[in-house]
């Protein structure tokens, strides 16, 4: 994964919340999330809260003293550390669906460690990257691809944490578009609305791989690149991680989607280029 060394990126899409820990516990609200996902660790989630309130209002963590407006400048930056790679990813994912979706509203990245403070209640690092639809923000912390290699088995690389942005900014489409709700019509299961939810965002992540030469912040893609993508998507998978961290598999349990399926879907989406042939809510997933 090569960035254009002239590509100019836009620092303010990205929130440095790194360098503190939110004062006060974790606040469920409305039971989603649970000791469940934290056990079994529901990567890639929606909604921390389930759309309760949080019972404390911690205050958010300071910075971490990064400067990535005067850090992360232009595509060769982008080359050279792991917080400007995310500001040029989330940069060229929102320039696509910019001129692609007619009415879209951009989302904030914020970068984060431990724990912070959002508008869908406190979280911690256990619940990997997430989306809050309440305050339309992407929240991450960037030790999670180090977590996603070594206890879930996937290769790494850029691209790798590339494809978790592409996703997480899926659900945002999702939102805008009113289908994010449709995961809670049924929470677990093979076939439930939840895995239909996640897998559309990995074939959105594609649509965006598929685009995003055309967006002018990434050079040509490698198959290297989309090794790494799909290896993520694989080690993510439900039946991997109930295997890994339970040694058996439960499909009524299933919340995002078998390894299989969500490489499928991430195919899916590269091949075609268009997000319309991203309907995981019709017929068979």
């Amino acid at each position: 994964m090569d960035f254009r060394d002239d590509a100019e990126l836009d620092s303010s899409q990205v929130e440095d919340a790194r360098g503190g820990v939110p004062k006060g516990g974790i606040a469920i609200g409305g039971g989603a999330v649970g000791l469940l996902a934290l056990v079994l660790g529901l990567f890639f989630g929606i909604d921390v809260t389930g759309g309760g309130s949080p019972s404390q209002q911690p205050a958010q963590p300071a910075g971490s003293g990064v400067d990535l407006s005067a850090k992360c400048r232009t595509g060769a930056d982008a080359d050279q550390s792991d917080d400007c790679r995310i500001v040029g990813t989330v940069n060229s994912i929102q320039s696509y669906w910019k001129r692609t979706l007619t009415g879209y509203t951009p989302a904030k990245t914020q970068l984060f460690s431990q724990a912070t403070q959002t508008a869908c209640g406190y979280a911690t690092s256990d619940v990997g990257p997430f989306y809050c639809p309440r305050d339309r923000k992407v929240y991450l912390d960037l030790s999670f691809f180090r977590q996603l290699q070594e206890q879930f088995g996937a290769e790494g690389g850029p691209f790798a944490q590339a494809y978790v942005v592409g996703h997480e900014y899926g659900h945002h489409i999702q939102n805008l578009q009113g289908t994010l709700d449709k995961s809670r019509s049924s929470a677990r299961g093979a076939e439930s609305g939840a895995v239909r939810v996640e897998l559309q965002a990995d074939c959105f992540a594609g649509v965006w791989a598929k685009n995003a030469v055309a967006t002018g912040f990434l050079e040509k893609l490698t198959d290297t690149d989309i090794r790494q993508a799909l290896s993520a998507a694989e080690a993510v998978g439900d039946d991997s991680i109930q295997r890994r961290t339970q040694g058996h598999v439960e499909p009524d349990a299933f919340t995002h989607g078998t390894s299989e399926q969500r490489r499928r879907w991430f195919t899916t989406g590269y091949e075609a280029g268009d997000p319309r042939r991203c309907d995981t809510f019709s017929g068979s997933i």
